[in-house]
């Protein structure tokens, strides 16, 4: 039976490099790197990393000029596109056009001057170079005149911020530049889902989805999941970047299982199912999931997996699995296809779990 599915919000289609955002392409992953950009050997290792990972868009910071001399060598070792991410700065962007980045983001927050804007619109338009026009409630208020900051601080954040892109929207218009991507970020999810919400309604571009300086892990992914899966879920959204202090790989798996999560990618690899455990738990249930997930983690096929710990709802979960074990006291019951095939003794269950899926594997899944 064919799975129910999201409906995606119609929105044109924008080129960064191979990739295609918005148009009915599938939901785009993005990573950043979190070297320093002028460490151009560091930063290609880390771009290749979150390709791996399944980043297929890596942003790159680019603040100074020796920044944006090394994307000269980080762009052609990059398998995947590479955006600058440009601030205060206008000269970054057309150095980093030039350099051979695939997109640039802008923030109206910091680049305000038309003249300059249209400069960059001009480079990128030249070279084929797709634009993100991306607002965060913090830069987005104007803290150099007292009457407007006092003005545009009394205005909900989400409101200010679709202004403050609808400000910078109508310039690409004059200019008839289309390769155009928005985005409104707070830290806050209620405030990010309001303000996507009213960018879908106003305008057909494809929208960048994400939450700005969520904190760490704990929070970050709690947040990001809460806009992020909002907002999907709605149809909203065309390519996303799960952010947090911390690892940037841990962002991208982050973000692959939020899109597997809604359906609006195929799992690559073994989904791991585990019980929550409780006082019924008779073995290290957590430490049992940990090792089986960090010993799967290679494998290509989509297999489910379920690591339970008692007779209460691991039979279940085990007909549904393609493998899984049902814990108990010392020992185990390993289950293929939801059927019993054998009882594997504590100290074997790992080695029995990840043997078994790899065969399952092997013979397609």
């Amino acid at each position: 039976m064919e799975q129910p599915s999201i409906k995606r919000r119609p929105s044109r289609p924008v080129r960064v490099g191979r990739v295609t955002i918005g148009g009915g392409a599938p939901v785009s992953v993005q990573g950043m790197a979190k070297t320093y950009t002028a460490d151009a050997e560091a930063t290609a290792a880390q771009v290749q990393s979150l390709a791996a990972a399944g980043a297929e868009l890596v942003r790159l910071a680019v603040p100074n000029r020796q920044d944006t001399a090394a994307l000269r060598r980080i762009v052609p070792q990059s398998p995947v596109p590479i955006v600058a991410d440009v601030h205060f700065n206008p000269d970054r962007a057309l150095e980093a056009i030039d350099a051979g980045a695939a997109k640039i983001r802008l923030n109206p927050g910091n680049i305000s001057d038309d003249r300059q804007v249209r400069r960059i619109i001009a480079a990128a338009a030249g070279a084929g170079v797709a634009i993100r026009v991306g607002v965060n409630e913090g830069s987005v208020v104007d803290r150099t005149d007292r009457a407007r900051h006092a003005a545009e601080s009394a205005r909900p954040l989400d409101e200010l911020m679709v202004a403050k892109l609808g400000e910078y929207v109508e310039v690409f218009r004059q200019e008839r530049f289309e390769n155009l991507v928005l985005s409104a970020k707070s830290h806050d999810a209620f405030t990010t889902i309001a303000a996507c919400r009213e960018i879908a309604r106003r305008w057909n571009y494809p929208i960048h989805l994400g939450v700005t300086h969520s904190g760490t892990p704990t929070t970050g992914a709690i947040r990001s999941a809460a806009a992020l899966g909002a907002l999907l879920s709605e149809g909203i959204g065309d390519t996303i970047r799960v952010s947090y202090a911390g690892d940037p790989l841990r962002e991208v798996s982050a973000a692959l299982e939020l899109l597997y999560s809604l359906r609006l990618r195929a799992r690559v690899g073994a989904e791991l199912i585990a019980c929550p455990t409780c006082g019924r738990a008779r073995m290290d249930v957590v430490r049992l999931a940990e090792e089986v997930h960090a010993a799967l983690a290679d494998l290509d096929a989509p297999i489910t997996v379920a690591v339970m710990g008692c007779v209460v709802n691991g039979p279940g979960e085990a007909a549904n699995a393609d493998v899984a074990i049902c814990a108990g006291e010392g020992k185990a019951v390993l289950y293929r296809k939801g059927k019993p095939i054998g009882t594997v003794d504590g100290p074997e269950i790992v080695a029995a779990v990840v043997a078994e899926a790899r065969r399952v594997a092997a013979n397609g899944g």
